[in-house]
């Protein structure tokens, strides 16, 4: 086994996702975009495949081609450790507008400040500020 990685399905939004994400977090970028071409399994010129680095981790990710009922749950989510407070407080912000919180940003006890929420595409984060 050569490595594991995040793998993100959605349904139409993936590559407005990933401009997201890249916009947002510091050292990140879109490495590939693969789309679905005319008489394709999917909708024309959506993603068939992706990747895009958030601060040296790959995520892979898909627009399916595939109507299904389900999406993403919040029981696995990307965890961010934050080096300042502002820094957590800029992702909270770009990333959980038009989401929702499952934890407020606040002081939980085991960081010195922390949210989690699942942002406007359905995927999940957890942002901390560790305890130094």
């Amino acid at each position: 086994m050569s490595k594991v990685t995040p793998f993100l399905m959605f349904q139409g939004q993936a590559e407005e996702a990933m401009n997201c994400y890249v916009s947002l977090v510091e050292g990140s970028e879109i490495k590939r975009i693969v789309r679905y071409g005319p008489n394709e399994a999917g909708a024309e010129g959506s993603v068939m495949q992706a990747s895009f680095s958030l601060k040296g981790q790959e995520i892979l990710c898909i627009d399916s081609s595939m109507k299904h009922e389900f999406t993403f749950t919040p029981s696995f989510s990307l965890f961010v450790d934050c080096d300042t407070e502002e820094e957590l407080d800029k992702l909270y912000a770009g990333l959980s507008e038009g989401g929702h919180d499952l934890m407020p940003l606040g002081d939980y006890g085991f960081s010195k400040k922390f949210g989690w929420f699942v942002d406007r595409f359905g995927v999940s984060w957890q942002l901390t500020l560790p305890h130094v």
